[in-house]
């Protein structure tokens, strides 16, 4: 089996009141944990590829680790750029073999933003790869995304169903009160997200999948294990999982995890040499990683996307 489009991914997910988790990828190690977890379960993946992550690893590598994991798994699996800042980094991503890009023009003009978006979903779908545009903008930071909280802004839903006809996205991303990183709200606060907005953008595009950036939940477990190790991550809070089921209960299609997935690699690893300083083997320390990539993985697959036997 090829690495495949999210097009029927997206479409069974949205008659089905679930969604794909999109899970960001940096070493083989994370491919493997989150290919495991979704191969035990029987549940599609989209596994995408920061700016930072292609520099870090290097594009070759990234679509080879993804290539070797459908070839393992027999799974179906997309592979996508994550915040493509131009249309370049977009063609690069399309003819080097990813089946999904993102053009990240939320930080423009809403025209600007439309004919940038426009401009990849062209070039895109000549060559039969899928698009996801964004807009609103969400606070906090992911790699090369950097937005503060002055410069954040929700989704308005009137702009919704006219940017999708004017670019021919198969897919948006919308801000309705998520953020990237592991600091996403004030410590005493209560975190919301704006259904209205879902609901509303979902009544103006019915039909159409939307996508969640910055939903890592910061689960507490993790958090505690890496501060028992000796880290330092204080008053880290991510988005309530109730919250996240709601979303892919409704126009929500595909969900992303990243910052979850680096604190459970790291959880294991500090815990691992607490209990070994004597290791200096990676497979030692790198195995313990990857086993609680897995765990996560699979208990977000089951418990908060509903994804799980629709492979």
């Amino acid at each position: 089996m090829p690495i495949v489009t999210t097009t029927e991914m997206f479409e069974k997910a949205y008659k089905g009141g679930y969604a794909i988790g999109a899970f960001n990828v940096n070493n083989m190690e994370i491919v493997q944990g989150i290919t495991e977890a979704a191969a035990e379960v029987n549940s599609p993946l989209i596994l995408q590829v920061s700016a930072g992550a292609r520099k870090y690893a290097k594009h070759v590598y990234l679509t080879k680790l993804v290539e070797a994991a459908v070839a393992d798994t027999g799974l179906p699996i997309a592979l996508h750029l994550d915040h493509g800042a131009d249309f370049d980094i977009c063609k690069s991503c399309v003819d080097g073999g990813f089946t999904s890009v993102m053009i990240d023009g939320s930080s423009l003009s809403f025209e600007d933003n439309i004919a940038v978006t426009r401009q990849v979903v062209e070039y895109a779908h000549d060559h039969g790869v899928v698009v996801e545009g964004e807009l609103g903008r969400l606070e906090g930071v992911e790699d090369d995304v950097v937005v503060s909280a002055e410069d954040s802004s929700y989704t308005r839903p009137e702009d919704v169903q006219e940017f999708v006809e004017r670019t021919g996205v198969d897919s948006l991303a919308i801000a309705i009160g998520t953020s990237h990183g592991a600091y996403k709200f004030k410590p005493g606060t209560k975190p919301q997200l704006r259904f209205d907005i879902l609901e509303e953008v979902a009544q103006r595009l019915p039909g159409f999948p939307i996508v969640l950036h910055g939903a890592s939940s910061v689960i507490p477990k993790y958090v505690d294990i890496i501060n028992a190790n000796g880290g330092k991550l204080v008053d880290a809070i991510g988005v309530p999982e109730d919250m996240l089921r709601k979303a892919a209960s409704m126009a929500v299609c595909k969900i992303n995890i990243d910052s979850d997935l680096r604190l459970a690699m790291t959880a294991g690893i500090r815990q691992h040499f607490n209990e070994h300083p004597e290791h200096f083997d990676p497979r030692q320390y790198l195995t313990v990683g990857r086993d609680y990539i897995r765990e996560l993985v699979k208990d977000k697959i089951v418990n908060v996307l509903g994804s799980d036997g629709k492979a």
